[in-house]
């Protein structure tokens, strides 16, 4: 999501008054670490998806701003992230040389095929790119005519993929506060919309992902003021008419994490579902670049 100027306001201010408060929360359950990324890249920020390799030892993530790095991770002996290792970002193409035009480039989700293919959401002009090589020509899938009418800066924020290839996608905002966020699959060269998720309140969509037991997982973040960002992670059987069994995995308190945008489940080291989780820092020095990782609870 692109910066906002009273959402970085806000966030600054919680920054000067509330942060210290945060640091005697208790722990959520599951929590295996977090790992604040820090680099002398100009790029590096803003990002808002995250790609974790099955080993956990590399990730692929991209920002908001159309740009895209593979980066090595080392981690200690409990599966902690203790280093990262990434050469610096570089920018998505369109379909020649050129990087994404300015007002094209809003990035937000991210999905890889078994194959490497890499599809990208995009939240402003509403679409999805297909990136054969990532550092390839782009190609576009098509898009249905509900894709125009999504809210500018709050559109496609969520893509995922599953086993057989099948795309999912999913706006930010649904347009109110009471309204499901329609569910769009893309299969076989059409879309339709065979699904819609509950709202709850400020709670919006901002990354999904289907996971290696074939459960469809959904980030969900709200901005809480002086408090901050509070996440909440829930999972769905998934079939071909409907999402059931809905249960909640993850839910942080206010201040806990920053800006959570991007989420990929794999399978850690120990056999656990591991959710990997990586915050936008709308390059505000005020915000952080952070990972998170959870264990799933047996």
């Amino acid at each position: 999501m692109p910066k906002r100027p009273h959402l970085a306001l806000m966030a600054g201010v919680f920054l000067a008054l509330g942060l210290q408060g945060s640091a005697s929360q208790t722990l959520p359950a599951g929590l295996v670490g977090a790992f604040e990324w820090r680099s002398a890249d100009e790029n590096l920020g803003g990002l808002s998806a995250i790609d974790m390799a099955p080993d956990g030892l590399s990730f692929l993530v991209i920002s908001d701003r159309g740009a895209w790095t593979r980066s090595q991770v080392t981690r200690d002996a409990s599966g902690q992230i203790t280093g990262i290792d990434a050469p610096p970002m570089r920018f998505l193409r369109g379909r020649s040389e050129a990087p994404l035009e300015a007002g094209r480039n809003d990035s937000e989700g991210m999905a890889v095929a078994a194959d490497g293919t890499v599809y990208i959401s995009f939240e402003n002009v509403a679409r999805i790119l297909q990136y054969d090589r990532i550092d390839g020509p782009a190609l576009n899938l098509p898009s249905p005519r509900e894709f125009g009418r999504l809210q500018r800066n709050s559109a496609l924020e969520a893509l995922a993929i599953d086993g057989s290839g099948t795309l999912y996608t999913l706006p930010e905002r649904s347009g109110e506060l009471t309204r499901p966020f329609p569910v769009w699959r893309y299969r076989d060269g059409v879309w339709d919309q065979p699904f819609a998720l509950r709202r709850d309140g400020g709670y919006l969509v901002v990354s999904a992902d289907v996971g290696p037991d074939g459960r469809f997982y959904v980030l969900e973040r709200e901005f809480h003021g002086l408090a901050g960002f509070s996440s909440r992670v829930r999972s769905f059987a998934l079939s071909d008419t409907a999402l059931a069994d809905e249960r909640t995995e993850l839910e942080t308190p206010p201040g806990q994490h920053d800006n959570l945008e991007g989420l990929s489940v794999w399978r850690g080291p120990d056999g656990a579902l591991w959710l990997t989780m990586i915050a936008d820092d709308n390059f505000n020095f005020f915000q952080t670049t952070e990972i998170v990782e959870y264990r799933l609870q047996d």
